[in-house]
């Protein structure tokens, strides 16, 4: 058996961003009547099925999920503690790694506590400098994003959880 690795998007095309280049948010019209997160969301049998089915198709003793979006964080703590739960089930005595890649805006002590218990790798999305950041990643209403993804790189860093920034 080879090895292969899938990216999961729990949540599809949502994003709480407009970065101005992003080529991702206008998939959200191929989905006409979803409206918040909740109608995007993986469902629990959905998550479940694909946690179990990954575990056991990968050869290795390590098994390494990596979660996107849109933005994955819109799903809340408590989606990715069921994910963690769930991983721990299935795990048939497998290492299950985790990797996470968020813009940071909603990154919050609680996140953060979370993620470095349980080990995540977290991706940040940043543009560089504020002046570029603020000008291509914007919220929905064009606000700027510099400073609150500063604030949560250094949530990550005061609780200790392993990133890299992109």
């Amino acid at each position: 058996m080879r090895d292969f690795h899938i990216l999961a998007k729990p949540i599809g095309p949502v994003c709480n961003l407009a970065c101005t280049y992003c080529f991702y948010l206008e998939k959200e019209i191929l989905f006409p009547g979803r409206q918040g997160p909740a109608d995007w969301t993986m469902p629990d049998s959905v998550l479940e099925r694909f946690i179990r089915q990954y575990i056991a198709s990968q050869p290795q003793d390590v098994v390494h999920f990596a979660w996107q979006g849109g933005e994955p964080t819109l799903l809340g703590v408590d989606f990715f503690r069921k994910v963690v739960a769930l991983q721990q089930k299935h795990a048939r005595g497998k290492r299950i790694e985790n990797a996470l890649q968020t813009n940071g805006i909603l990154l919050d002590d609680g996140w953060c506590g979370f993620l470095a218990e349980n080990r995540f790798l977290i991706g940040l999305s940043i543009d560089g400098p504020g002046e570029l950041q603020d000008r291509y990643r914007v919220g929905k209403g064009g606000a700027p994003t510099f400073n609150r993804v500063a604030r949560s790189m250094g949530l990550l860093k005061k609780h200790g959880v392993e990133f890299n920034t992109l």
